[in-house]
């Protein structure tokens, strides 16, 4: 391999400030239209009934604690990659990025076995009820081509790992805008309802695949090179991949565990529609967050060069500054979603079906937008901790955020102080922000 560092790797090994910006901006850029997308797949699914929305709201807490399992390989690929460009080692760099792919490969196939046999029972032990129809017309389909979506992720991952955000972005932006452009024709056109949303989705991953599948090993885009001939098996880097990999999936089955048993809670105090709502509200709200999720990427990336260097002073600055940087951004957010929000509801009053919706959304938005503020502390912790390879705090603080807090207080406001769904609100929030904090400190 050319040693000659090209402009990617002396970016994520130069100043952690600049990295971070240089990084996060293309990051957001694809989160944006990734978001736009479930936005654009609320606003189509909601045209076909709350019931409908409220399975999407059920579904989606099940969706990414499994998609999680299989991006907590992607993690792990970039934070392994990442520290092993900082120490030099290009040869293990490229085994590190072929183990990854065996492992997220073997994940993705469990997954898809398992969901295929006990789809029903899984989907009626998270409480679907009457949406059952719904769930199993999107579900069969999306955990049906798991490793599609899988592999997408890794794939990213893999180029975000040496620097490279410009394919990267290009790839998620294709699979954004596609799906885009396919949900209202294999939902309505087609008429396949729920199960076009699913297609859409596993069609516009599969496109992205195969672009990067033609970067990577056709016209050898990447720095890295991920030839067979460059796989050697390696205990040590299973280990290694699954002690961040683990965590990391950990996360995100606790943050959906947590969406689940907020969903439950909604039920009681709302019924189906305050479960749709929500649900709507948070994709919403999520379109806040994104700059702490870019920035969040772009942490992993540089705190693992600065780790694998032995640069101490480097992560403290990487660190320090993405938190900064967010919570400036965040409440910028925050207070945008709150004066627009009868606007945005609007966009949900398309029909007689989701009309009745717009003055929940209305209300609910504003109230919501505070989770935004919440998060820049916990999460960019959490981020620094991949970077480093310690997944287990970054758990430990997920684990407090999401699992304990979230669910204790919401229990306590809504049920225990009467204030109901807004109860729920209060407590998912408050939650968010006690366990950030501690994490931070």
């Amino acid at each position: 391999m050319n040693e000659e560092k090209t402009k990617n790797i002396e970016l994520i090994t130069g100043n952690p400030k600049k990295a971070i910006v240089k990084l996060a901006y293309p990051m957001f850029f694809t989160l944006f239209l990734m978001m736009i997308y479930n936005f654009v797949d609320s606003i189509w699914v909601v045209g076909l009934g709350p019931e409908a929305l409220a399975a999407i709201g059920f579904v989606s807490p099940l969706y990414w604690v499994l998609l999680g399992i299989g991006n907590g390989v992607g993690a792990s690929a970039n934070s392994l990659i990442a520290r092993n460009i900082g120490a030099n080692d290009y040869n293990q760099a490229n085994n590190a990025a072929l183990h990854s792919i065996l492992l997220s490969t073997i994940i993705a196939v469990i997954i898809t076995v398992i969901m295929l046999v006990f789809m029903v029972p899984i989907l009626n032990l998270i409480g679907v009820g009457s949406t059952i129809q719904y769930a199993m017309d999107y579900s069969y389909v999306v955990f049906g081509f798991m490793i599609i979506l899988v592999f997408e992720e890794l794939l990213s991952s893999i180029f975000r790992a040496e620097g490279d955000m410009h394919h990267a972005t290009i790839a998620i932006a294709i699979t954004a805008i596609t799906n885009i452009l396919l949900d209202p024709l294999f939902i309505y056109v087609f008429n396949l309802g729920m199960a076009g949303a699913a297609w859409a989705t596993v069609i516009s991953s599969a496109l992205a695949c195969i672009i990067m599948i033609y970067w990577i090993w056709v016209k050898k885009k990447l720095y890295l090179d991920l030839s067979l001939k460059n796989f050697s098996f390696q205990k040590n880097l299973i280990t290694e991949n699954l002690q961040i990999a683990l965590p990391s999936s950990l996360e995100t089955t606790i943050s959906s565990s947590m969406m689940m048993i907020l969903n439950s809670m909604l039920i009681i105090v709302g019924g189906y529609a305050a479960v749709g709502v929500f649900n709507v509200g948070m994709n919403i709200i999520t379109l806040g967050t994104l700059p702490v999720s870019a920035i969040g990427v772009a942490v992993i990336t540089v705190v693992g060069v600065a780790y694998g260097s032995k640069n101490a002073e480097n992560m403290k600055i990487t660190h320090s500054y993405g938190v900064k940087i967010c919570l400036g951004i965040c409440v910028l957010s925050m207070i945008l979603i709150s004066v627009f929000a009868p606007q945005i509801a609007l966009l949900f009053s398309y029909n007689n079906a989701s009309s009745s919706l717009t003055s929940q959304i209305t209300n609910t938005l504003p109230i919501l937008s505070l989770y935004i503020i919440s998060l820049p502390f916990g999460a960019i912790s959490t981020m620094t901790f991949q970077g480093c390879g310690k997944g287990v705090n970054s758990l430990l603080i997920t684990l407090l955020r999401y699992f304990i807090l979230n669910i204790i207080f919401a229990y306590l406001f809504s049920f225990v102080c009467g204030w109901g769904v807004n109860g729920v609100y209060a407590g998912f929030i408050l939650g968010s922000l006690v366990g950030g904090l501690f994490g931070y400190a």
